[in-house]
């Protein structure tokens, strides 16, 4: 009897290697036979999405696809195995011939919902670069939403799976018994299905949208993602700001990217010796430098608000298209320095606060200025 024959816990020494050569040839060959099954599958897909690459689909499949690949042929192959009495024992009547078996199905189970999870992936991802070509928001908040509910419905159909093909449990009793734990939990976790169910309100309300700055409970910045049970924001300091779903809905929430227009306000003081002509000519010098700007301001007021002791105040007010904040900080300096500059060919005079220091005599004649500087 050759070396091969010889039989070791109930099975041949060429079985073993033949079972472990199978299991080897796979695992080095598993890129290329999951690129090939990828292709075969971008084949079906493509008739549905014909602007899809086929480079990026293969390679989010290749790799949980390859994975598949290498479990489903393993747990084939050891199965022509014959299981070693020696191993034979029992747990909580569960033979142990079985607790193997019921694993191998548990492990495919697992790595094929890991691959549809993927194939998910992707589909949501192309279905966003598609949404990123339209003009309206909507559509990249209806993606994201649905990937993610859609990945958590895919999770617990797995795990029934797993319960059901790997421990032969009838689920319809099994899912009767959990609705009373799912009770006495849904109590404890209040708070995440208010959350749960405030993401729908956000989805179908529609109040802000991803991309969009939003002000709400002092945090002000832009939407990075509208999850299942928080809402991520990016602030100004490039910090991210996790806000429960509640509060993003029981909150009073201000959308600045949904504003009509963008509003400014800029006060002059003028001195008290300048001329009432003065003022009225630097009031239509202003008013002109706006309407040059018709393009980009679409209402305007300046007006000479105020008169007190220590000045003549001039509001002026306008109201631009949505820029963008940069875009109005631009827009905002360009009409500054225009205002400057008709300070300065008009040499007008810009009130100052009180800064002499007078003093006066008992006599009620003033002291002549010292000959020095006091700081």
């Amino acid at each position: 009897m050759g070396f091969l024959d010889n039989i070791f816990l109930d099975n041949t020494i060429r079985d073993y290697l033949m079972v472990a050569g199978i299991i080897l040839l796979v695992y080095f060959l598993k890129r290329i036979l999951s690129h090939y099954l990828a292709s075969l599958i971008f084949l079906f897909i493509h008739k549905v999405w014909k602007n899809i690459e086929k480079k990026q689909f293969i390679e989010l499949l290749v790799r949980p696809l390859g994975w598949l690949i290498v479990i489903i042929i393993s747990v084939a192959a050891l199965d022509k195995l014959h299981f070693p009495d020696a191993w034979r024992f029992k747990i909580f009547r569960l033979h142990s011939e079985q607790l193997f078996e019921k694993l191998g199905i548990c492990l495919i189970i697992i790595f094929f919902i890991r691959f549809v999870l993927s194939l998910v992936d992707f589909i949501a991802l192309i279905l966003e670069q598609k949404a990123q070509t339209t003009i309206h928001k909507n559509d990249d908040q209806l993606i994201v939403f649905f990937r993610d509910f859609l990945k958590v419905f895919i999770t617990l159909a797995g795990i029934l799976l797993i319960i059901k093909a790997g421990f032969n449990q009838n689920i319809g009793s099994l899912l009767t018994g959990l609705s009373i734990v799912g009770a006495a939990l849904a109590l404890a976790a209040k708070e995440s299905l208010e959350n749960l169910i405030a993401s729908f309100i956000i989805f179908f309300d529609k109040p802000f949208f991803i991309g969009d700055t939003l002000k709400v409970n002092n945090v002000t910045g832009m939407v990075e993602r509208i999850g299942l049970r928080s809402t991520r924001i990016r602030t100004s300091d490039k910090t991210l700001v996790t806000v429960p779903n509640k509060q993003m809905v029981d909150s009073i929430v201000d959308n600045y990217s949904m504003r009509s227009e963008r509003r400014a306000e800029i006060k002059l003081e003028l001195s008290l010796k300048t001329k009432s002509r003065d003022i009225e000519i630097f009031i239509e010098n202003i008013k002109t430098a706006l309407k040059n700007k018709k393009d980009q301001v679409t209402d305007n007021s300046v007006h000479f608000s105020d008169f007190n002791k220590n000045g003549m105040i001039i509001t002026i007010e306008y109201f631009t298209i949505p820029f963008s904040m940069e875009e109005f900080n631009d827009l905002k300096q360009s009409l500054i320095l225009t205002i400057k500059k008709i300070v300065e060919d008009q040499k007008l005079e810009l009130a100052t606060a009180g800064a002499d220091i007078n003093i006066i005599k008992n006599d009620g004649e003033p002291v002549p200025p010292p000959t020095k500087t006091i700081i």
